[in-house]
């Protein structure tokens, strides 16, 4: 593990009723200490965890619109808003690792296209002359390859359930020389072995066991009561 803490700087916002600062789980963090390979960032969309992540990114020195430190290219709204007010706690320090946003993976397939000479760490294959889920996967086997920090920002979002499982097996294989930090809504990603879960909601970063989140509960309740929970969501009032 590389990353040990990440502390709010709260003496440099000058308007912390703006954005970010005041999304509820930003405004009340302090400081924020990692212990554990594989952590998840869990929460409703708009509860902070993307955006913390994408600080996260900033101050490692990757492009927050998606990749390492040698990829330079951007995208509507990539840039930070927390990022300038992190500071990143290492032991020890590392520079290698990349940061994965579904969001504009496109962008990154289209700039990885334009350097043919990168081909070589992406299977050997343009990203978008494959599906899109074989083509995140295809950037989890090739790129994830050596010790790092990565941070994925819901990278369930083209993986099927199966590719999901496989993406299990790749954290397994590189965690225990790499460290990931992970924003999702996947229960099969958060059901990881050993891993440590934060919650983003009820207004603060707190930790969760896994059987607690809201991911795995109302997925077991649907499995478990699909005729009942269907009823009562479509039933006329």
């Amino acid at each position: 593990m590389y990353l040990r803490r990440v502390e709010l700087m709260t003496d440099k916002i000058d308007h912390p009723e703006q954005y970010p600062f005041h999304i509820p789980s930003i405004e009340s963090l302090d400081r924020l200490e990692f212990s554990h390979n594989v952590t998840f960032f869990v929460g409703e969309n708009g509860s902070g965890k993307s955006t913390l992540l994408e600080g996260i990114a900033h101050q490692c020195g990757f492009n927050t619109a998606g990749g390492g430190r040698n990829n330079y290219f951007e995208t509507h709204a990539s840039e930070s808003a927390l990022g300038d007010y992190l500071r990143l706690a290492w032991m020890p320090k590392i520079t290698n690792g990349f940061f994965m946003r579904s969001e504009s993976f496109y962008q990154f397939a289209s700039h990885i296209d334009e350097m043919p000479g990168s081909l070589q760490y992406y299977g050997g294959r343009s990203l978008h002359k494959q599906s899109h889920g074989e083509s995140f996967l295809n950037l989890f086997i090739n790129r994830f390859s050596s010790k790092g920090i990565y941070l994925l920002d819901e990278p369930e979002a083209a993986l099927s359930p199966a590719r999901q499982l496989s993406l299990l097996r790749i954290l397994h294989d590189l965690s225990g020389h790499s460290q990931f930090i992970i924003a999702t809504h996947s229960p099969i990603l958060l059901g990881y072995p050993g891993a440590e879960i934060l919650s983003f909601d009820d207004g603060h970063i707190h930790k969760m066991m896994y059987e607690d989140t809201d991911h795995y509960l109302i997925t077991r309740s649907f499995l478990e009561n699909r005729d009942r929970m269907l009823h009562e969501l479509f039933k006329d009032e």
